[in-house]
């Protein structure tokens, strides 16, 4: 049996984050993963939560996802604020994470063609760790 993996994959942009887990699955069966819990959450704020506890009983987690470019630098300091948490639950898990959240500061033309590689990097990062 392969490393037991979980994806945590944000809802706010349900039908992309669908195809990329879609995606993720697919690279997944190939580098015979076993896909454990799929966790969604509301967005990019609640990823840290859902990875901290994916991660006690999982062997790697890759965490799904669009942060949008705004009218304002929310979504920039939201963006930072979750990618510096995720290294840090990386760490305080000794497990590997796969990012594979489009943005911050993705306009929509950037998303389309962004899915399917962030999608399969963010799994293929998982191989890489024992």
């Amino acid at each position: 049996m392969g490393k037991r993996i979980g994806l945590v994959c944000g809802s706010f942009h349900r039908n992309e984050v669908e195809r990329m887990l879609a995606f993720a699955v697919e690279e997944a069966g190939e580098l015979g993963f076993t896909l454990g819990d799929v966790v969604w959450v509301p967005g990019s704020m609640e990823v840290p939560l859902a990875l901290d506890r994916l991660l006690t009983n999982h062997d790697a987690a890759a965490c799904l996802g669009i942060i949008e470019k705004g009218e304002t630098q929310h979504g920039l300091a939201m963006g930072q604020a979750v990618i510096k948490t995720i290294l840090d639950l990386q760490l305080k898990h000794d497990k590997a994470v796969g990012l594979g959240i489009i943005g911050p500061g993705a306009e929509a033309h950037h998303i389309e063609p962004r899915l399917e590689p962030h999608a399969r990097a963010a799994v293929r990062a998982l191989a890489d760790f024992s």
